[in-house]
This record gives structure tokens, C-alpha cells and sequence, in this order.
């Protein structure tokens, strides 16, 4: 193809696995364009729920103070039987600890999630270019064409690598004709709006359940007067549309006359469709998101598994945009493929138990908070490498609290942040290997860290054990920490052969 200007990346889709990857894209200074068919951004509530591993990675892409500040922690469930409203503790509150700094499930309505993502893709010189809309894609070994029509007119936009995330009904995902794999019921069907609300408590999100999961929920929207309302239709019910007919609905199913909507500010009916990508990448062009997987709202999984595809994909972009041997793309799907697999099943399971009115499929959990997710046994983490009394090559590199040189408190998170890979030395035998270890100029750095029993020889030193026990340390050891923070090589023994060989599968 014989076009100027080729940019880097072009991204398709601005919700949280386009507007991730986009971000950790521009950090590493590559060029890229981001665009959107909708006129502006989302404006509803929808996936309201951000879980812990996810607000790792919003911390690490510069967006979490934003979400923190636009949220809170989930308020209790308030299960309604008749006049008596039973107190339900969905979630486990727990405290921060220095290998897990954000335990809890946080709730915030998607459109500031999506905000903050934005600002801090503002922030980083690339703006969201709205109302553009993919019409066609094609592509050779070198580059991607993509013809994007606007208000002002149709343009063509080659890039190198096209990320598509453009949400379940994907123009990049039927324009590479990759199957969809999966089921919509079109009789189960749920109206979610969000209004102002007055006549209901603020610290509930209460629920009135019903034979055959026909319920209504009520979650309070952090920072507003607002609700999310959660009304499960009849197979043949025409969701109400107005504002009194909506309040009626409501009132008709709780028998509570005190409640009243004031401003509905966003409505939609959804459809669980559970579907599954058949592909994840086809030549130069690569779907994440909602584009790649679908499933039902329960446990909130969506917005958190998208946002990790696109922290996944990005890094993996960059290397090879550097010069790394573009298998490590492969890699891509062979990661993140399983896991959405597997939130399709736990999120179905907890969408049919709300039918049975079963009350696990109220509870959350470690399965939802996704902090044991794992790469161990795909192509960058093989089943055979060394492990420690507690990890995996391929599991979450978890926080901890060291002591610097200086005599200041350290976390090891804040020293890894960024989009470099980062080696944790333990021990003297392995920071003398890291000394030796080579790495090259192009791509991602190399963060070299040193921990010891005091600062004497060594950057960091553990008084309190909390790496030793985190990493399940024994003796001496070398970590290797991909960007995305997660393990991409463990050595206990030929520290520097084995580190060095595991590093040339993901660096130029």
C-alpha cells in the first residue's frame, strides 16, 4: 500500500478496552487515533461495577484518582419481602493489605469511568474523535486501510495495526467476518434507567424479587440523587418508555406509593446475549472489549474483562511496533481468549440463579474480583517453569511494601508504574545476575529493582516480609514483571540464562 501518513494504531471504539489500550499506546509514544461512531460519550450508568485487578490497572494507566473520587463501595443489599426489607451482604468488605491496596468491588456508573479514561487520554495529547464512523477495512502485510465516514466527509486512515473496539454489534468484527459464537434470548429482557429518585433510602441497593427472576432493583448512583433501575420484563411485556408508565411499573411491583421518578437522564433494554469471538486477531486488526465477548450483567465482568484486553494487547503492540517478533501478538488471544470463556460461564450461572431466587447468585466474590486470573500455561508462561511457594509464571505480580535507601516507605506498585517491564532482584545472588542482565534500547525499559535484608548493597530491603510473603520467597530469586503486571518469568537457579531467554519472547 502506498499512502502517507501511516499512523501507529487506529482504535475503533472510545468505551474502557479502547480507551485503555489507547492510553497505554500514546504513553509509549506511538501514534495513534482513537474514534467513535457515537456523537459523544456514553452517557448511562450500565456496567457500574469496577473490581479490584481493574483498579490496579487504572492506577497504572493514570486514571484512578478520577474513578475513586467519582464512586464508593457498594452499599449493603436491601431484599424486600412484603413490608420487611432483609439486609443482605453482597460483598465482602475488606481492608487494604500491601500485597492487595484495592480490595473491594467499586461503584460507579460507567460514564464516569469512561470520563476518566478520557481525561487522561486528554491529558496524554489525544482527543476522541466522536461521530466518525468505520465503514470498510482492508488490509495487506504492512498496514490496515480503514475508510471512516464523518460529518465531514469520508476519509481513509492507514495504520500499521487496527484494535477493534466498537462494542457487541462490532463494524471491525463483522467486516473480518469472524463468527460470534454463542446465544441471545430475545424473551428475557431487561429495561435499566437512570433517574432521579426521591422516597427510597440511599444506603441500600434494594431488590424486589419475584417468581421466575421477574425482579426490580434499585442501586444508588455514588454522587448524585440518582438510581439504577433494574426491571426484568415478561417474555411478551412492552417496556414502558414514559416516565409515568415507568413509575407505574415500578409501583405495580414493589406496592411502594412513596416512590417517585423525577428525571430519567438514560434508558435501555438489554438482552443477555453470551457470546464468544471465534478469533481474536485477524492479520493486522485485533478485537477487545464487548467486540470480542458478550455476556449477561450479573457479577459485573464486562467492563472489567474488556478494560484487561485492552492492558493486555497494548504492551504486546508496543514491543512489536519496536521490533519484537510479531508472534508475541498470538499471544494476545491465547491469553485473553480463556478468560472471557470463563466469565461467560460465571456470569451465566449468576444470571440463572437469580431465577431461582438462589442467594449465591447475589454473593461476590474472589471469583469476581479477578485478582487470581492467571496466564500460567500460555505461549509467555509455560506449565513447566519454576514457580515459588506462592506464584506462578503468568499470575498477578501482586503490591508490596518496601523500604527505600533513603529511609522512605515504598510501594513496589508505585515503583513498577509505568509502561516498562520491571526485574525484582531477592537476595544477592540474584541482584548480581540482574547487574548482568541485558536488555535492549528498543521497546519497553527495564526497571531494575534490588531487595535485600537491609538497604546495604540493595535499592530496597523488606523489613516487614510482606514481598517474601506475597511472592512465597524462600531464597534467592529473579522476577521478571511484564507491563501489563503480571509474572513473565520466575528463576531460583541460572538466574540470568533463564531470565535472559524469557525476555527475548517478549522484547525485540
Amino acid at each position: 500500500m502506498n499512502h502517507p501518513q501511516v499512523i501507529d494504531v487506529l482504535v475503533v471504539g472510545a468505551g474502557p478496552s479502547g480507551s485503555a489500550v489507547a492510553i497505554d499506546l500514546v504513553r509509549r509514544g506511538l501514534a495513534v487515533r482513537i474514534i467513535d461512531r457515537s456523537p459523544h460519550a456514553f452517557d448511562g450508568s450500565r456496567a457500574k461495577g469496577v473490581q479490584p485487578r481493574s483498579l490496579e490497572v487504572l492506577e497504572d494507566l493514570g486514571a484512578l484518582d478520577d474513578v475513586l473520587a467519582g464512586g464508593s463501595v457498594y452499599p449493603r443489599l436491601g431484599i424486600h419481602a412484603g413490608p420487611l426489607s432483609v439486609p443482605w451482604k453482597m460483598f465482602p468488605h475488606k481492608e487494604a493489605s500491601p500485597d492487595v491496596p484495592y480490595p473491594n468491588t467499586w461503584l460507579i456508573p460507567q460514564f464516569r469511568t469512561d470520563r476518566a479514561l478520557h481525561a487522561r487520554l486528554s491529558a496524554l495529547a489525544c482527543d476522541i474523535e466522536f461521530g466518525r464512523e468505520l465503514t470498510e477495512l482492508t488490509q495487506d502485510e504492512t498496514a490496515v486501510v480503514a475508510t471512516v465516514a464523518g460529518a465531514s466527509g469520508t476519509e481513509e486512515i492507514v495504520a500499521r495495526y487496527v484494535v477493534g473496539a466498537d462494542g457487541g454489534s462490532s463494524a471491525v468484527r463483522k467486516q473480518l467476518g469472524v463468527g460470534f459464537v454463542g446465544t441471545t434470548d430475545e424473551s428475557d429482557r431487561m429495561l435499566l434507567v437512570d433517574a432521579s429518585v426521591s422516597g427510597l433510602a440511599r444506603n441500600r441497593w434494594h431488590m424486589w424479587p419475584a417468581r421466575g427472576g421477574r425482579f426490580i432493583g434499585a442501586c444508588p448512583l455514588p454522587g448524585s440523587d440518582m438510581f439504577q433501575w433494574m426491571i426484568r420484563l415478561s417474555p411478551d411485556e412492552e417496556p414502558p418508555a414514559k416516565k409515568e408508565d415507568i413509575l407505574r411499573r415500578i409501583h405495580d411491583h414493589t406496592h411502594n406509593r412513596r416512590i417517585h421518578l423525577h428525571d430519567i437522564r438514560w434508558t435501555s433494554v438489554f438482552r443477555p446475549n453470551i457470546r464468544l469471538a471465534e478469533h481474536y486477531r485477524r492479520g493486522r486488526i485485533f478485537l477487545a472489549g464487548d467486540a470480542a465477548h458478550v455476556h449477561t450483567p450479573a457479577g459485573a465482568q464486562g467492563l472489567n474483562t474488556g478494560l484487561q484486553d485492552g492492558y493486555n494487547l497494548g504492551w504486546k503492540l508496543g514491543q512489536v511496533l519496536a521490533g519484537a517478533d510479531a508472534a508475541l501478538l498470538d499471544s494476545y488471544e491465547a491469553e485473553r481468549q480463556p478468560i472471557a470463556a470463563g466469565v461467560l460461564g460465571l456470569s451465566t450461572d449468576k444470571w440463572d440463579g437469580l431465577a431461582t431466587l438462589d442467594p449465591s447468585s447475589m454473593k461476590r466474590g474472589k471469583d469476581e474480583q479477578q485478582l487470581a486470573l492467571t496466564y500460567h500455561g500460555g505461549p509467555l508462561a509455560p506449565a513447566d517453569s519454576t514457580r515459588t511457594g506462592t506464584l506462578r509464571a503468568g499470575d498477578r505480580a501482586p503490591d508490596a511494601h518496601l523500604l527505600g535507601a533513603d529511609g522512605v516507605e515504598a510501594r513496589l506498585f508505585d515503583v513498577m508504574r509505568g509502561p516498562d517491564f520491571a526485574a525484582v532482584a531477592y537476595g544477592r545472588d540474584a541482584a548480581r545476575a540482574l547487574e548482568k542482565l541485558t536488555w535492549p534500547t528498543a521497546g519497553a525499559r527495564l526497571k531494575r529493582l534490588t531487595v535485600g535484608p537491609t538497604t546495604a548493597g540493595f535499592t530496597f530491603s523488606d523489613p516487614k516480609n510482606t514481598l517474601r510473603r506475597a511472592y512465597g520467597l524462600t531464597g534467592d530469586t529473579l522476577l521478571l514483571i511484564r507491563p501489563d503486571g503480571h509474572l513473565g518469568h520466575i528463576a531460583t537457579s541460572d538466574f540470568l540464562t533463564t531470565t535472559q531467554t524469557a525476555a527475548r519472547r517478549m522484547t525485540p
